[in-house]
């Protein structure tokens, strides 16, 4: 399964004629391509799939979305568990 990781765009800039930005993941920072979204500002929060940005969303839907994505960890960790206990 293929997941999106919400992100908080730190910094916008120019690379190889490609608008990249510096992305904050709760501490993580890593360069994303933003080129698919001129719209992007600094400060904006956005889904990052393998390198790239694919969409805008506000800091709520961001939050909801790590929320949901540290439930269903917590999940696969308590599931893992089980496993090796068989």
């Amino acid at each position: 399964m293929c997941l999106g990781i919400p992100g908080k765009i730190i910094d916008i800039y120019q690379a190889n004629s490609l608008r990249m930005g510096k992305v904050d993941f709760g501490g993580v920072v890593r360069e994303v391509c933003i080129e698919a979204l001129p719209e992007a500002k600094t400060g904006d929060f956005t889904i990052v799939h393998a390198g790239f940005a694919l969409n805008i969303l506000s800091e709520e839907e961001a939050r909801e979305t790590l929320e949901i994505l540290s439930q269903l960890s917590m999940v696969e960790d308590e599931l893992g568990g089980q496993e090796q206990e068989n």
